[in-house]
């Protein structure tokens, strides 16, 4: 097994999922196939022994074997994992250059605490929120009004809110809330203008809160003590964005480089 690349602010360990399926060693091949069958998310399973990860079997290596074979003298044993606190650069890295599409995730034990996909690492470069740019935004509302500000982090009500873009794409949102429900949501961006809020960055993440009932979220929040006029807050109000019912859902096939290609065609 290799660990490699420990290091770095965007971590595995904030993007992996953490609840994993597994299958033993001792498993046979019609089990592992049955399982691998009955889900629409799975072609293959890290195998386990008393949370150790001794292997990783997938529905290739099935192929042509009987069915009651253990899945010990099928499965891929000389495997590539993460680390929990591997750079997800590395990661991508990882998965880019071997053509796995999921690393299994063990601590320093070598326990399953999780598996990254290329799908999780893609996911981890759409629309993040960084303190670098939280800090930017903060330097430039500073520059522009000639105002000292600060930034805090703050658990904020959703129904407070008030956006300051007014569509998101339906397929975006489908991802927000895989995240979500994986525990990899990342902060929103607020801005306190003398207690009405903003949301500077973190829409789909909103909207797709906003559909799995969730009321709250983490965010970094940029206080404006006193009220000032932010060109955002006034294109918003021009667009009569009131709300998140005020935000439009826009299938992909209508995103604007789709339809310009279409008419191109």
């Amino acid at each position: 097994m290799d660990v490699s690349g420990v290091s770095g602010s965007a971590q595995v360990r904030e993007y992996m999922t953490r609840d994993v399926e597994t299958v033993a060693p001792d498993d046979t091949v019609a089990e592992v196939a049955r399982k691998i069958a009955g889900t629409d998310e799975h072609n293959g399973f890290p195998v386990c022994e008393r949370r150790r990860v001794e292997g990783f079997v997938s529905a290739r290596d099935l192929l042509l074997v009987e069915d009651s074979t253990p899945i010990f003298q099928v499965m891929t044993t000389d495997l590539i994992v993460a680390h929990p606190d591997m750079k997800v650069t590395d990661a991508a890295r990882v998965i880019l250059r071997s053509g796995i599409q999921k690393l299994p995730v063990v601590d320093d034990a070598g326990h399953l605490v999780g598996i990254i996909s290329n799908t999780d690492v893609i996911r981890s470069q759409i629309e993040r929120a960084t303190p670098e740019k939280v800090g930017k935004l903060l330097r430039t509302l500073e520059n522009i009004h000639g105002v000292k500000l600060r930034q805090e982090r703050r658990t904020v009500p959703l129904g407070n809110l008030m956006p300051t873009q007014s569509k998101v794409y339906a397929d975006e949102l489908k991802g927000r809330q895989y995240e979500l429900e994986h525990g990899l949501a990342e902060p929103l961006v607020v801005i306190d203008n003398g207690g009405e809020y903003l949301l500077a960055d973190g829409h789909h993440r909103v909207l797709a809160a906003d559909q799995l009932g969730v009321e709250e979220m983490d965010a970094y929040v940029i206080v404006i003590d006193q009220m000032l006029d932010l060109g955002m807050q006034q294109t918003a109000e021009n667009d009569e964005l009131d709300g998140l019912d005020d935000v439009e859902v826009v299938d992909y096939a209508r995103h604007p480089l789709v339809e310009t290609v279409e008419r191109l065609q």
